[in-house]
């Protein structure tokens, strides 16, 4: 089968397409064929181990010191239809159309994958893919969506509340926006450029563009800041932030220290983790798809062997939403 290769680490040129063996599916697994996968900065910030040395020592030690020894095909978002599957797999059938994610185990930029029904762990898991959606469509919810949903579960929004999303305009910020109009809240997003006007047609109440506008200077106050890109100072964003309000840290490691010294000298609850969502999650967020609550924003979508330019594409900032790799020949629009 065509998939790409990873073999060491760096930009996004050690990048290949090659052929591996088809993989085949162990009792309680699913042979899935891939028909869309995606690149997200996360899929870039791991090709290049692009993280502070106190993360990317304990990476290097689980991926491989020198170059990727397991895990060496890229990608950890789904969509496509399931062709065989283990004799103890009982919630699926062959040729159900399904969507979700490998987690850090990746290998979705390929044409074949191998999934379990239940997950080990809380990262990985498929469900069945909302019908109102293409396969493309669906390959971006399951990374973004989730962790949307996940952070949005902890700070335990009410309808009512106000909300400031940074970073609005990518993969996770693009269903945050969603999801805090769905529970309710009255959302400003903050990006910049051409995001901005997606953001509005996705329900955000108002825009700033952070190029010219600082929101820590505005009289504005809010329940909750969101920080998807882990850029806010706190120092200023105190000013802006209710006194019992709430900090979502969806990137903590550059904000550790920080967000520690205000959640231990004010009132203010500090959430600082990765996300870990479900297959729950899945189903939950493909009710809201299908109920015509939620749908995703596509910047962009390449072919698998163009999978180099991808990766440089979203290494620009400039992605609106997602990026999405088609793999499959029949990427049907909406089935």
């Amino acid at each position: 089968m065509k998939a790409i290769l990873w073999t060491k680490y760096g930009p996004p040129n050690v990048l290949q397409l090659g052929d591996v063996e088809k993989p085949t599916p162990k009792e309680n697994e699913v042979l899935i064929r891939i028909i869309a996968s995606t690149v997200t900065a996360g899929d870039c910030e791991t090709r290049s181990l692009d993280f502070p040395i106190f993360l990317s020592l304990p990476m290097r030690l689980w991926l491989g010191f020198r170059k990727p020894k397991e895990n060496t095909i890229p990608g950890t978002e789904l969509a496509g239809e399931i062709e065989t599957m283990g004799k103890d797999v009982r919630g699926f059938k062959v040729g159900d159309q399904v969507f979700g994610v490998a987690g850090m185990a990746f290998g979705t930029n390929a044409e074949y994958i191998c999934l379990p029904e239940t997950p080990e762990d809380m990262q990985g898991g498929i469900a069945i893919k909302p019908t109102n959606m293409s396969y493309e469509e669906a390959a971006t919810v399951p990374f973004g969506g989730r962790d949307a949903l996940h952070f949005l579960r902890l700070a335990e929004i009410q309808g009512g509340e106000k909300i400031l999303i940074n970073g609005a305009g990518g993969s996770i910020g693009v269903f945050a926006v969603q999801l805090a109009k769905y529970f309710g809240a009255e959302v400003t997003a903050v990006d910049s450029g051409e995001k901005l006007k997606i953001l509005r047609e996705i329900g955000a109440d108002y825009v700033i563009d952070y190029t010219k506008e600082d929101f820590t200077k505005s009289n504005q106050v809010y329940d909750i800041i969101f920080d998807i890109i882990g850029k806010i100072s706190f120092s200023k964003s105190n000013k802006v932030l209710k006194k019992n309000g709430t900090y979502l840290l969806a990137n903590p490691l550059s904000q550790m220290i920080r967000g520690l010294w205000v959640k231990m000298t004010s009132k203010r609850k500090v959430i600082m983790q990765t996300a870990s969502g479900t297959v729950k999650d899945l189903i939950f967020l493909r009710k809201l798809i299908e109920a015509g609550e939620l749908k995703t924003v596509i910047d962009r979508s390449y072919p698998l062997e163009e999978i180099v330019e991808a990766h440089k594409y979203v290494e620009t900032g400039r992605k609106k939403g997602n990026l999405v790799i088609a793999v499959g020949d029949n990427n049907k629009p909406k089935v």
